[in-house]
């Protein structure tokens, strides 16, 4: 996941700056600026492609070469049925879980399309003035002007809400 990504980069990078442009556009997820339940190993390597993704943007500007990433919410491909569950999972959070999968189930319903995703993709290939972010869908633009502008506390309440979490 993460490490494919630094290894792509490093790859291209050298060509990139000896032509004096380029666009890196990494593939994210609203994971990666909200953490979700139940998602932790996912979660993480999102926040390190953040991370990774903005850093790198500083250190290669000098070059002309921009990076940017998209960040689609819930979209509606076959990844989920590929997710591996939990090696050992613990009966202290089974209540919770069955709660998280009814709610995660809802939002697969209603989720953007993978079309939607490569839309976004071409959006920031294009852009004039490239945007270090660029949410993808109603859901993750939603959900990142909430994280952005709500108090801490009150996101909280309402995550916990959606995902009916004590």
């Amino acid at each position: 996941n993460f490490y494919g990504v630094v290894r792509m980069t490093n790859a291209i990078l050298p060509i990139m700056r000896a032509q004096g442009s380029g666009r890196i556009l990494n593939v994210g997820s609203a994971l990666g600026f909200i953490p979700a339940p139940y998602s932790a190993y996912y979660s993480a390597t999102k926040h390190a492609l953040e991370g990774y993704s903005e850093s790198l943007d500083h250190e290669v500007r000098e070059f002309g070469v921009r990076v940017a990433v998209i960040e689609p919410a819930s979209t509606r491909t076959s990844f989920e049925t590929s997710s591996v569950p939990s090696d050992t999972r613990l009966a202290a959070y089974d209540e919770s879980r069955a709660k998280y999968l009814v709610a995660f189930g809802s939002a697969m319903s209603v989720a953007d399309t993978a079309e939607s995703v490569a839309e976004t993709i071409v959006l920031a290939a294009r852009d004039e003035n490239l945007l270090l972010r660029y949410p993808s869908g109603k859901a993750a633009r939603q959900t990142a002007f909430a994280r952005r502008f709500l108090p801490r506390s009150l996101f909280d309440k309402i995550l916990h809400k959606q995902f009916g979490l004590a």
